[in-house]
């Protein structure tokens, strides 16, 4: 298996100010771990860490960014605001404490974690307004957004939506709506990219992974990067943290492309009973 860890974070293709190969901390609650993988992850060049309120970690993930030797203005960090605290105030409130979580004094992008809960566009979406405003946050981002949501939260923010997170993988490619942010302008930030392992089990990805002298999680992850989308895969392990890494020096040619693209499935992985999805 071919690893370059000689790559360095020029490496990382940019998507307007956000690097596209992230750091994912989703079910990443032991604060030791969590501090570890984060500071592991900097330190071989990562520049991009996304967590969340929900998550119950940003303290460790800020412990991470503190243990790292990286000035603190070269990493993107992202967390996420959750559907109990959208309400106007309480996305004011918890957004200072999972500030002060992380010991920063500002966020490079702040999320609406669902449309769902307390979400309410116009109120919600100008609390993010107006933490943009004091500088608190750099860019406002939605999470799990369909195009209807997009539309509408396009409508009433004042400010522009820089991207959208959602779940997306070779099982799971969201056609319609990588076409509709790509004609708004909409960067996608991809969520379990590995399909939480099940990428590992695609003929497809495996033949293509053995082809390149690479796993199957670099051929999804390389995929990702093909479409313009940036992949936040969760890692724990230094292996499994330093092959994600290796991943930007997979170069798939156009068989490959097409070969993924022609998977069919839409084997979603992540569905609660709040999601659009499951209305």
């Amino acid at each position: 298996m071919a690893q370059q860890h000689q790559l360095t974070p020029s490496d990382v293709p940019d998507a307007s100010g956000m690097p596209m190969l992230g750091l994912g901390t989703w079910e990443n609650e032991d604060p030791e771990q969590c501090t570890e993988s984060v500071a592991t992850a900097l330190e071989m060049g990562y520049r991009h860490i996304d967590t969340a309120q929900a998550y119950g970690n940003e303290k460790a993930v800020g412990d991470g960014i503190k243990r790292a030797d990286v000035a603190r203005d070269d990493v993107f960090l992202a967390t996420k605001v959750w559907i109990e605290n959208l309400a106007a105030e309480d996305v004011l409130e918890s957004t200072r404490e999972s500030m002060d979580k992380l010991g920063v004094d500002y966020l490079d992008l702040l999320y609406v974690h669902w449309p769902a809960g307390e979400y309410d566009p116009a109120d919600t979406l100008g609390a993010l307004t107006h933490l943009q405003d004091e500088g608190a946050i750099e860019r406002i981002g939605v999470s799990n957004f369909e195009p209807e949501h997009l539309e509408t939260a396009q409508e009433v923010c004042e400010a522009p939506i820089f991207a959208n997170q959602v779940e997306m993988h070779p099982n799971l490619q969201q056609d319609e709506l990588r076409e509709y942010c790509d004609e708004e302008g909409i960067e996608l930030v991809a969520y379990s990219p590995l399909a939480r392992g099940t990428v590992f089990d695609d003929p497809a990805l495996t033949d293509i992974a053995e082809k390149h002298d690479a796993s199957a999680a670099q051929v999804s992850l390389a995929w990702l990067r093909e479409k313009d989308v940036t992949a936040i895969p969760k890692a724990t392990s230094e292996d499994h943290i330093s092959d994600n890494w290796a991943s930007l020096a997979l170069e798939l040619d156009d068989e490959d492309i097409r070969r993924i693209d022609d998977i069919e499935r839409e084997d979603r992985q992540v569905n609660p009973p709040f999601s659009p999805d499951s209305w």
